[in-house]
């Protein structure tokens, strides 16, 4: 079934994914991603509704390492030992996840990905296999490295920016970062990479603010923007200031009103209405499947909760309807995270008449303001700060330039 509702024949998909590819025209200016990626993305989801698969992945998270080279307040991803911390996936055991779960995207976030010592390696391997690869990277290292990642259509720098200089700096905890990070955005879009952003908001992000980054980051050529409430993990040093969901769509309706034309973000228009409330989306925890050293990680890339030794295991053994807000789960009461509510925008835009005519809506006419009152009254924002001490937080210095990869790796976790 593609369109939801009644049944319709297979001899149906031909004229819709047509009619899709028409869509998909004037969706590459607005969303930002290249036609031929969103067409693959397109004929993968279209092609398991075909087969009767109910549960698929979009996306794989592959973590290859949790050891970082920042220690961000809000993260709670590299709280490990050291021994823990020292340790990679090797090339072969990442080849061996992406061939398994067969996603048509890649998503290497970490940890801080370019400290691994063999990622060139391994994305070569993915772009090889013609996978879609969003390299995460707070960007320290980028320029050093960036020779070792010829330009491809298959590979592009998802690189973290939580806000404007004074805003980003104080989110990774640590002074000069902004300056970094927006120098190899043009090292890279110079070289001729694919480039996106990643911004991940707090309930002390300024939503004028928010909208001054948009502004300085159109004007750099990067292709498209990512942005994404904070998930509130149990081992984040800071727990004061993550969003509830009421908070979420206050702070996003504000964020995209009146958005500007030069904004472009790698985002399913549904998505967008979601983060405003005005679209609802449950969570697909499958949609993007986690695998890291400990191997398939239930349920999903923010909860942690047991691991399986195959991808069919996590998928045939994880107790699904327990997680996702109508689960009434607490961890999933506040969650309007990408990476679990994105998997579901796409689904419903290929299986619903109402999801694919609501796509076609924004694509060719906009987002109408919603009528409704936003849900809680907006409060003032603090000014940005540094949430937690120099003692309280384990930060780690850079690495000197004359170290190669593997040493830096070391030397962070020696200290």
């Amino acid at each position: 079934m593609l369109f939801g509702g009644d049944r319709v024949s297979e001899n149906c998909y031909e004229p819709a994914i047509l009619n899709g590819f028409r869509i998909f025209r004037n969706m590459e200016v607005i969303v930002g991603v290249p036609l031929s990626q969103m067409w693959t993305v397109a004929k993968y989801v279209v092609t398991q509704r075909i087969k009767g698969v109910k549960r698929y992945p979009l996306v794989l998270m592959l973590e290859p390492l949790f050891r970082c080279n920042l220690a961000c307040a809000g993260c709670g991803k590299i709280q490990f030992p050291a021994n823990i911390l020292k340790q990679n996936l090797s090339p072969e055991k990442c080849f061996q996840a992406v061939d398994e779960c067969g996603a048509p995207i890649v998503s290497i976030p970490g940890g801080e990905p370019l400290l691994h010592p063999q990622m060139p390696e391994i994305v070569a391997g993915l772009v090889a296999r013609k996978k879609f690869v969003y390299l995460c990277t707070n960007a320290i290292l980028l320029e050093k490295h960036l020779e070792n990642y010829p330009p491809s259509k298959y590979l592009t720098f998802s690189i973290h920016l939580d806000g404007i200089r004074e805003d980003h700096d104080a989110s990774v905890c640590r002074e000069g970062i902004y300056d970094k990070a927006i120098s190899a955005i043009k090292a890279a879009v110079k070289a001729g990479h694919r480039v996106t952003t990643n911004s991940t908001l707090f309930n002390n992000a300024d939503p004028d603010r928010v909208r001054q980054l948009f502004d300085e980051l159109a004007e750099l050529g990067i292709e498209s923007m990512m942005l994404s409430p904070g998930y509130q993990y149990e081992k984040a040093p800071d727990q004061e200031h993550f969003l509830k969901r009421n908070q979420t769509i206050s702070m996003f309706r504000r964020i995209l009103a009146t958005p500007k034309k030069a904004w472009t973000f790698n985002h399913s228009p549904l998505f967008l209405e979601f983060l405003k409330g005005n679209w609802e989306l449950e969570c697909t925890p499958w949609g993007n499947p986690t695998y890291n050293i400990f191997g398939w990680q239930k349920p999903c890339y923010l909860l942690e909760e047991g691991y399986a030794e195959t991808f069919e295991e996590l998928m045939s053994s994880t107790s699904w309807e327990q997680y996702g807000r109508s689960s009434g789960n607490e961890k999933c009461r506040d969650c309007m995270v990408h990476c679990g509510h994105e998997p579901t925008a796409v689904d419903q835009t290929f299986s619903s008449w109402k999801g694919f005519l609501k796509v076609v809506s924004l694509t060719l006419f906009g987002s109408k303001e919603t009528n409704q009152p936003l849900l809680a009254s907006p409060e003032p924002i603090p000014a940005p700060h540094y949430t937690v001490s120099d003692r309280d937080l384990y930060q780690l210095e850079l690495p000197a330039e004359e170290e190669s990869c593997e040493e830096e790796a070391e030397a962070l976790i020696e200290r």
